[in-house]
């Protein structure tokens, strides 16, 4: 489905997700991110084949009609796994870590554990838009694998200290929104007008930009790459030659950005909370 504030191809091809993923592959790129709610994408992964890839999905949201929760996890990643054509996904997520904390949560994370023990899938986890959805989480319901957000603008999962306590734990980070949507990556003069709000925020961005000699794509990769506590960076593309300006900039920073650049402003960070014109 079209997708980021900055696309302007609109859905992607069937042909072009085939063409993206033949690079990646070849790029030596190994992780698929994708969920239930993404349009048709597990489907169309399923048709081009993605058996020798570690494919992460996630559960839709629980609805509060759902009252035999065991069942409807196991029937929700058995047709995941049905329209992927993989017999074992590397992982599944919960949508929303929130269900965990439901009247049903327990039943939930034991349906999750229970796809572990079947063999259906390698790890179970949680997506979580902000740190303090994992101070929610129960510590007797232990987790495999997290995603959360992460970038120049939104240092939260460092400043919080759970990039740290995650590796202590030994859960699998994989941190996303490494280009907020593509907001990051627009040229000064494209930016929507209601993000001129943060206006210093944007001359201190394209500032240290023309300081370092360093273009807005390099920018965002360099930081998350450079984050030791990060074991996937999740990238998303419309195209295959998207990805190739990806890979080429994907090298770990020598610049660090400056301390002005963070914000915990969720009217920004928060692209949920963003109204579109």
């Amino acid at each position: 489905m079209p997708y980021g504030i900055s696309n302007a191809a609109g859905h992607v091809t069937s042909a072009e997700c085939g063409a993206v993923l033949l690079a990646a592959r070849q790029a030596g790129m190994d992780t698929i991110d994708t969920a239930i709610a993404y349009g048709d994408s597990e489907r169309i992964l399923g048709e081009l084949g993605v058996g020798g890839w570690r494919v992460v999905s996630k559960l839709p949201p629980v609805s509060g009609q759902n009252r035999d929760v065991l069942r409807w996890v196991e029937q929700s990643a058995s047709e995941s796994l049905a329209r992927l054509r993989i017999p074992v996904a590397y992982g599944f997520l919960l949508h929303r870590s929130q269900d965990l904390l439901a009247p049903n949560g327990e039943r939930l994370y034991r349906g999750l554990q229970r796809l572990k023990e079947s063999g259906a899938v390698q790890k179970i986890g949680v997506s979580v838009y902000e740190p303090a959805e994992l101070d929610a989480l129960p510590p007797r319901l232990p987790i495999d694998l997290v995603q959360a957000p992460f970038n120049i603008l939104d240092r939260r999962l460092k400043t919080s200290g759970w990039i740290d306590r995650l590796k202590t734990l030994g859960v699998e980070l994989h941190s996303r929104s490494a280009f907020l949507q593509g907001l990051l990556l627009m040229p000064r003069d494209q930016r929507p007008a209601q993000f001129n709000r943060w206006r210093p925020l944007w001359s201190s961005w394209d500032r240290w930009l023309d300081e370092t000699g360093q273009s807005a794509l390099q920018a965002c990769l360099g930081f998350v790459l450079s984050e030791p506590g990060i074991d996937r960076v999740v990238v998303g593309v419309d195209s295959r030659s998207q990805l190739s300006q990806v890979l080429t900039a994907a090298t770990p920073s020598q610049w660090y950005p400056p301390a002005e650049l963070s914000t915990d402003d969720r009217a920004l960070i928060h692209p949920s909370r963003w109204i579109i014109q």
